[in-house]
């Protein structure tokens, strides 16, 4: 016979929810950025991966800019400009298409959580104050290296490179694994995964022109990851009580097990 879920398992299965999804993602983001930040790794790895010192040119730049500009920075660009009006057209569409109607929420989550992921981001851009590596002498640029949390100079000109707005459009697409998360657990792990390939993909092509270092792009992928974790909460999974997708029955026949237990597997 099948357990009735009892409020118990709807604590336990919260709990394990945001233990995956904001404890052990906040405190993964946090610690690499610390790192990257306490041992100075930003520019060892551009140095390493990305910049020539004897031709002073980058990697993505010259005979790289085909891929590392045009392909990477120009098309994945108009990639989360599509996708967000695509997800606007399809909300707009669901109060006048019936097949779109149940489709509205969803729709709107998709719309929001690009928006304001590429949104926020590009605001906190332009405020930091923090240089592109290419503008800096050790790179080929005229500015010395000023960090994150040092005093500028006000003789500077105002620095706009952090956090790594492009990659955000990359990481932004993880509003599928959420859209997915209460639909299908497998589909929506496939979503994340290609979500962060992607967003990797966008930051590598951007360090790789000497727009930004790692930690820009890691803090973007924070920053858009509590940002889609938030609207989830807020329009997606209310809508989904724990208890009565717990109790209905899939195409198996048999009832879907203890929410907790799928959480338990990680971010799924």
């Amino acid at each position: 016979m099948n357990r009735i879920p009892s409020p118990a398992d709807d604590s336990f299965s919260s709990q394990i929810f945001w233990r995956n999804h904001l404890a052990l993602p906040a405190a993964g983001f946090a610690l690499l950025f610390t790192l990257v930040e306490i041992f100075g790794l930003d520019r060892p790895i551009a140095h390493a991966l990305y910049y020539n010192a004897a031709t002073q040119r980058w990697l993505g730049a010259g005979a790289g800019d085909w891929w590392a500009h045009q392909v990477i920075h120009e098309g994945g660009r108009w990639l989360a400009r599509l996708l967000g009006v695509a997800a606007l057209l399809a909300w707009l569409g669901s109060f006048c298409i019936d097949r779109l109607r149940k489709r509205r929420r969803t729709a709107g989550f998709i719309f929001a959580a690009v928006a304001l992921s590429v949104g926020l981001v590009g605001v906190l851009k332009l405020v930091t104050n923090v240089d592109c590596p290419w503008d800096l002498t050790e790179f080929g640029g005229d500015r010395p290296y000023v960090g994150l949390f040092e005093h500028r100079p006000a003789m500077l000109p105002r620095g706009e490179c952090f956090p790594g707005a492009h990659a955000s459009s990359g990481f932004a697409l993880v509003c599928f694994y959420f859209a997915l998360r209460d639909r299908s657990r497998r589909k929506a792990r496939w979503a994340l995964a290609a979500a962060c390939a992607i967003g990797v993909l966008f930051s590598i092509g951007q360090e790789a022109r000497g727009a930004h270092f790692l930690s820009h792009d890691l803090a973007s992928a924070g920053i858009v990851w509590l940002i889609q974790l938030g609207l989830y909460t807020w329009l997606l999974r209310p809508a989904i009580p724990v208890g009565e997708a717990r109790n209905s029955p899939p195409a198996g026949g048999k009832l879907v097990g203890a929410a907790a237990a799928q959480d338990a597997g990680g971010a799924s």
